[in-house]
């Protein structure tokens, strides 16, 4: 079976499987694995490869609406180098530090290909935001821009190693989480890419979604890899490629004035919460479940 099919088969066997991360008391909790085949291109710097492999548990704690506490990382290569343990050991704590969370360690192993196990900790100051609480006629909302992996992809095959790195060092959205905490119904992380996100949400809801291909904020870098009247092809890679770690929420109208002026990031409206007989729908025409997926 592929990753979705194990991820369906675990949530029938464990409670608090089906969100980005879990809830224990007062604390949410999430883990992540990272391979150099499936996740860092040729060229990824361990600096960047310990910024991301964080970086995606801290996105998780971020779609909970919680506060970022700590990470960990195991650590898994055929060979130490000093340059690349310092390196890889050094992005992770400047990404915890730029949230206000702290990089305390881990585990060190061999293993025939490099790979990241990460698991980050945060604490809720509110209620956690889950995604099933989606309702009809509320909004549904994206922060910050997508498309900026793909776009890294391509400039790590294109041989541009340092815009490919710059770009693949996103920041989580921990304050943009918080921000919305208090006023999202529902709300996940966009890492699988923003079609197939919009489909788990739907599934955790029960809901449909209707949005516009005009209000996705793609990000500028996708321009610089797409023909620029190609619009086909800067919108696929923004809506289903994923990677982008932006945050996916449903917020009523009443509220979305109060979330833009309390959240540092753009947050923009794609479209409306719509009856699940409707259906995922972009323009009119059924949005295919298409993302990122491992394996």
């Amino acid at each position: 079976m592929d990753e979705r099919a194990a991820l369906a088969l675990l949530s029938g066997e464990l409670d608090a499987a089906g969100d980005d991360a879990a809830i224990v008391d007062d604390l949410v909790v999430t883990t992540d694995m990272l391979h150099e085949r499936t996740d860092f291109p040729n060229g990824t710097t361990q600096y960047t490869a310990g910024w991301r492999a964080v970086g995606a548990s801290l996105s998780d704690v971020a779609a909970m609406g919680a506060e970022a506490s700590a990470a960990v990382a195991a650590y898994a290569v055929p060979e130490f180098t000093r340059a690349d343990l310092l390196a890889f050991v050094r992005g992770a704590s400047d990404v915890c530090d730029l949230v206000g969370a702290e990089y305390v360690g881990g585990d060190l192993d061999g293993h025939d290909e490099f790979t990241v196990a990460t698991t980050a900790i945060g604490r809720l100051a509110d209620d956690p935001v889950t995604r099933g609480g989606a309702s009809t006629d509320e909004l549904v909302c994206v922060t910050g821009t997508l498309g900026r992996s793909a776009a890294a992809l391509e400039f790590f095959e294109r041989g541009d190693a340092e815009r490919a790195n710059d770009l693949f060092r996103f920041e989580p959205r921990i304050a943009a989480g918080r921000a919305l905490a208090a006023r999202a119904t529902a709300m996940m992380d966009s890492s699988d890419g923003l079609a197939r996100s919009l489909h788990q949400l739907g599934e955790a809801s029960d809901c449909g979604f209707a949005i516009e291909s005009d209000r996705i904020p793609i990000h500028d870098s996708v321009r610089a890899v797409t023909d620029t009247d190609d619009d086909e092809d800067a919108l696929e890679r923004a809506t289903t490629f994923g990677e982008d770690f932006e945050l996916v929420a449903t917020v009523p109208e009443s509220e979305l004035d109060a979330v833009r002026e309390a959240t540092a990031v753009p947050v923009s409206v794609l479209g409306t919460v719509t009856a699940r007989e409707d259906g995922i729908t972009m323009d009119g025409t059924e949005l295919e479940d298409r993302g990122f997926t491992h394996g």
